[in-house]
């Protein structure tokens, strides 16, 4: 931070005042030798950098649910419960106790949610749960006998879906939602997406694997850089007016060690094709792909560009008349089109 600080030139552009410009500039080499020279400072001896004062140390396991007398057994179709402790429940190191992750569809909870869910945890996670980077929430402590009760609970709540972290569990930022650096609604997008990818209906083990991510300005709060499909909103101008719409990037990484930013494709989509433009991209996938050929592989062999002719006819431009107009209206708005973005919090 003492470093970035001294960089005025930074401050000429407040799109450029990242310390990732920085970076980019002089090289990780570079910088870390900024960062040794910095710390040989008398200033250093000045500062307690000890994290010992604030840790928080908390035994979980001993706060973990006593096992019961008797629990419900699973009866009847299975289909679903087993899909769900499939993708939804893992074992825990720690003997019988396992990890149930529950989907939050684009992160919202009402307040009867959160309320069924507190009392979920206070009878069978110990009263632990975990929020994850991907929206959900992680219930730890659940005892391997109390994994269907627990999903039975959930299903009650509405928060019973599985496929945790697979190709239908879509990630996005609140966009236009609630921050004043949105774009586009992104939220609106995200449920779209989820409609079209349940119409699909996504059986495939390997597409399964595909994450779908998207920001609602470039920005990246969604993390769509990251994402084997991402996107992020910007606008096109038709005229006198605006259509709301993302670009997007394929082939991002973040599992396994694998950790790469996804390549940013030659294409603008209107917000209301993009998800015409992932059906397309994945029935491509599915059918061109090698045999157990991931989604990143197929995207390193067979390159963007053909990608890009896949949706090259959704980023025609499109004229503005009655016929079209929910082209210029969000998702999940009622009023035309307009950007309108505020301050931000790192101008306040």
């Amino acid at each position: 931070m003492r470093i970035f600080d001294r960089q005025e030139w930074l401050r000429a552009n407040r799109a450029r005042a990242r310390i990732k410009v920085l970076i980019d500039k002089i090289g990780i080499d570079a910088f870390r030798e900024m960062v040794e020279e910095e710390l040989q400072g008398e200033w250093v001896s000045e500062r307690d950098f000890s994290l010992d004062p604030i840790l928080f140390v908390h035994e979980e396991e001993a706060n973990a649910p006593a096992r019961k007398a008797t629990y419900a057994s699973p009866n009847g179709d299975l289909h679903e419960f087993d899909h769900f402790l499939a993708s939804n429940a893992q074992r825990q190191r720690q003997a019988r106790f396992s990890t149930v992750e529950v989907t939050v569809p684009r992160g919202d909870l009402t307040p009867d949610q959160l309320r069924g869910l507190a009392q979920i945890m206070r009878e069978y996670s110990g009263g632990y749960a975990r929020t994850t980077v991907h929206q959900n929430l992680v219930l730890r402590w659940v005892r391997d006998e109390s994994v269907y009760e627990v999903w039975e609970r959930l299903v009650e709540l509405g928060l019973g879906d599985a496929g945790a972290d697979e190709v239908t569990d879509v990630v996005s930022c609140p966009g236009t939602d609630s921050c004043k650096l949105g774009i586009t609604s992104s939220m609106g997008l995200n449920e779209a997406i989820g409609e079209r990818l349940v119409q699909m209906e996504i059986h495939d083990e390997l597409t399964r694997r595909i994450h779908i991510k998207m920001s609602g300005c470039p920005n990246g709060c969604g993390q769509h850089h990251i994402a084997n499909i991402g996107f992020y909103g910007a606008s096109m101008k038709v005229g006198g007016h605006t259509i709301p719409a993302y670009i997007p990037h394929v082939g991002g990484a973040y599992e396994g060690g694998d950790v790469r930013y996804g390549q940013r494709l030659k294409a603008r989509l209107p917000a209301k094709r993009v998800p015409e433009a992932i059906e397309r991209w994945i029935r491509f996938y599915e059918s061109e792909r090698s045999e157990g050929e991931e989604f990143n592989a197929f995207v390193d062999r067979v390159g963007t560009e053909q990608f890009e002719s896949c949706v090259k006819d959704l980023t025609m431009p499109i004229e503005f008349s009655l016929e079209n107009m929910s082209y210029f209206i969000d998702w999940s708005k009622s009023a035309p089109f307009e950007v309108i973005r505020g301050e931000g919090e790192c101008a306040v």
